[in-house]
Order: structure tokens, then sequence, then C-alpha cells
């Protein structure tokens, strides 16, 4: 089991950077392209690809950091570091989608008279579509297996639709002359871009406000702790993430004076860590187990 995990991480982390190679020379033909044609909107898709680009690093890098063990510096390991680099990552989604609106609201308006050259957009445009096609083909196997490698491949199908919409307002332009449809599909890439940038951002801010995962349930937690045979209750519950997917547990459990006295607590450990890692996938759970007379010597409040 653990070889197959070692080939599967070598794998994804190889899909990662072929995927990277493709998306960083997509990247500089479109930043090329957007300048020689004039298009905000391939500027636009260059901006989303850049983004792209960024979280694919970050998705390989967490690969890469998650496998460093822990030190007596870094108890919990460098897994956060994928954490602050998704929040570089969104602040430039955000500024980027700022920029092309108000790029897009000056040539709607007619305060630039900047021409786009449709053809050589179409071309640019055609050739990102390509890249993308192929680097989420590259991706596809392993997003159904791992949620570091589904983020990247959401990432590479967003820019996939950007890419899209380029396309479709070249094919405008060549056929009517209608030059705002460069904008207006800049717009609707910043569209695309926003809401993806503050999901990400409100992920960041819950992990390092420590605050618990969106898909855990602590009261459910909490029942399946005072369901397991020997417990009398369950406090100082504390759920957080080290960084995305990777929640922490810990609590306080009070225990019937015959688990202490028959030695029952190892069993006891193994039951709830084995109930966490199962029904909840916390691979990192911490119990204290304390006779309930203990609970009076607590100074802080109980949750």
């Amino acid at each position: 089991m653990g070889h197959d995990h070692g080939h599967a991480t070598q794998a994804n982390r190889t899909r990662l950077s072929i995927a990277i190679g493709i998306i960083g020379v997509s990247l500089v033909v479109e930043i090329v392209g957007a300048w020689l044609s004039g298009s905000l909107a391939l500027l636009a898709d260059a901006g989303h690809m850049f983004s792209d680009l960024a979280g694919l690093i970050i998705a390989l890098t967490a690969t890469v950091v998650a496998a460093r063990p822990a030190t007596d510096r870094q108890t919990f390991g460098y897994q956060r570091a994928e954490v602050f680099a998704a929040l570089i990552n969104g602040l430039i989604l955000i500024a980027v989608a700022i920029s092309v609106v108000i790029g897009a609201v000056i040539r709607l308006t007619g305060q630039s008279e900047t021409e786009v050259h449709a053809s050589p957009l179409l071309i640019v445009a055609i050739i990102g579509l390509v890249a993308n096609i192929c680097a989420l083909l590259l991706l596809r196997p392993a997003a159904g297996n791992s949620i570091n490698m589904r983020g990247a491949y959401l990432e590479v199908l967003g820019d996939t639709i950007g890419s899209l919409a380029v396309i479709g307002a070249a094919i405008v332009i060549l056929t009517t002359g209608f030059v705002q449809a460069d904008a207006i599909a800049s717009l609707a890439i910043a569209v695309m871009i926003a809401p993806r940038a503050f999901s990400l951002l409100r992920d960041v801010v819950r992990v390092l406000s420590e605050s618990a995962p969106a898909d855990t349930d602590v009261a459910e937690i909490r029942k399946h702790i005072l369901g397991t045979a020997g417990v009398v209750d369950v406090h100082d519950v504390h759920v957080w993430a080290i960084t995305s997917g990777a929640p922490v547990f810990t609590a306080h459990v009070v225990v019937e004076p015959a688990v202490l006295r028959g030695g029952g607590a190892g069993k006891l450990l193994d039951d709830l860590g084995g109930c966490l890692s199962d029904h909840f996938d916390v691979a990192h759970s911490t119990f204290q187990i304390e006779p309930a007379e203990h609970a009076a010597h607590e100074d802080q409040a109980h949750n």
C-alpha cells in the first residue's frame, strides 16, 4: 500500500510538472498575443492563466512539502506553506479581476480607441485552448483520487472556459466588426475570476483563523465519541486544519472508572482515533482521557 501511494504521488508530480510546462509556454504566447492584437480579453485570459500557473505550482509544491518530516521547530511540518501561497494567489486573482473590469469599462464607455486585431487574437486563443485541453487530459486521471490534484484540474478547467470566451469574441469581431465584443469577453472572464478568488481567500481565512473546516460537523463528532463504550462525557473539543484537507482534532474525554482500572485506555484511544479517521477523515487526533472528578480541577470553561 505504501509503495502504491508513493508511486501515485510521484505520478502526480510528473503530471503537474508537465502541465506547468504546457501552461507556462501558453502564458507567454498569450501575453505576446495580447500585445500584438491589442486584446483586453486575451490579456485577461493571460492573467487568469497566470493564476492557474500559480495554482499548479502550489499544487506541485504541496506534494513535495507534505512529504517533509516535522521538526522540533515545525511540529506540524510545512504544510501551511500551501495556505500562504494560496493567499498570494487569491490576492493576485482579485487584482487581475479589478484591473480587467476597469480596462473593460474604459473601452466600453469610449474612453479608449484601442484597435483589436481579430486574426492574431483568434490564433493565440486557439493555441491557449489546445494547451488547456492537453493539461486537462493530463490531470484528469488523478483528479478523482486527490483533493490537491482536483484543485489543479479545476484551475485549468476554469481557464479553458476563458479561452472559449476569447475565441467567441474573436469570431464576433471577424464576422461582424463589433470590436466591443473583446471588452465584453474580458468582463465575462473577470466575472469568472472574482468568485474563485473570494472563495480561495475565504478558505485561507478559515484555516489561518483556525476555524473548524466547513465540511466538519463538530456536533456529529461529539455524538460519535459519546456513543463509544466507556465514555461518559466529552469537552474542550477543538477542530481546525493545518492546511486544506488536513483537519486536526483534540478533546478531553471523561471515562468510566472501570476503563482506567481495567487498563482499557489504550483500546479506547484506538477506538476513538479509528472512529475519527474512518467516519470524518481526521487522521491527526489527540485525546486526553480523564476521570469525572478531574473536571473540577480545570480552570477553563468546557465546550
